[in-house]
């Protein structure tokens, strides 16, 4: 076994490989170790848990899939971004197969109150990015927005569909692109 300790994105990249070919269950520190070459002591270094290290890689896998593009023209126009969030949707679920449902289903038990946490995280940056682009979208009319009708509430309600989309394997934007259509422009 190479007992040289290699770094924490290594340990990461390497949970993902496992995740696509045996899916997150399989993520425990023993495995993600043997994967590596290294020592499972080398694996604790930088995770002190299964439960961490399995909270990292999902992590990784959502912030893998919805890194941002070459071409930021993808963030200044809110129909642009909706159908780009579909497909990294659809390609994240060719890429992990299961792994949407599964680990979000997993993280729903209290014991998994770490990667819960960290999910929950991801999607809340990849909310307020959804908000970030209704802001700067030059095409959405002045008066799309009213005090109860707030670009925040928006934004929610086009996350939720985008969620509810994940879970029924649904990867088509074209419900989501025309209440865009109607509310806003």
């Amino acid at each position: 076994m190479n007992t040289v300790v290699t770094s924490k994105e290594d340990i990461l990249k390497t949970s993902r490989e496992l995740i696509q070919r045996q899916g997150w269950s399989a993520i425990n520190i023993r495995s993600v170790a043997a994967a590596c070459g290294v020592s499972v002591g080398s694996i604790y270094n930088y995770f002190d848990s299964k439960a961490a290290l399995v909270a990292a890689a999902v992590e990784s896998v959502w912030c893998e899939i919805f890194r941002r593009p070459k071409d930021g023209a993808v963030f200044e126009d809110t129909q642009a971004c909706i159908t780009w969030m579909y497909g990294q949707l659809e390609s994240g679920c060719r890429q992990y197969p299961g792994f949407f449902t599964l680990h979000s289903l997993g993280f729903m038990r209290e014991e998994k109150a770490q990667g819960k946490r960290r999910m929950q995280q991801t999607w809340r940056h990849i909310l307020d990015e959804l908000r970030a682009v209704l802001a700067r979208d030059a095409r959405i009319r002045p008066n799309a927005f009213t005090a109860q009708f707030t670009a925040e509430r928006f934004a929610d309600v086009l996350f939720s569909l985008m969620l509810s989309a994940l879970l029924r394997e649904d990867y088509d934007p074209t419900a989501a692109l025309e209440i865009v259509r109607r509310a806003l422009y």
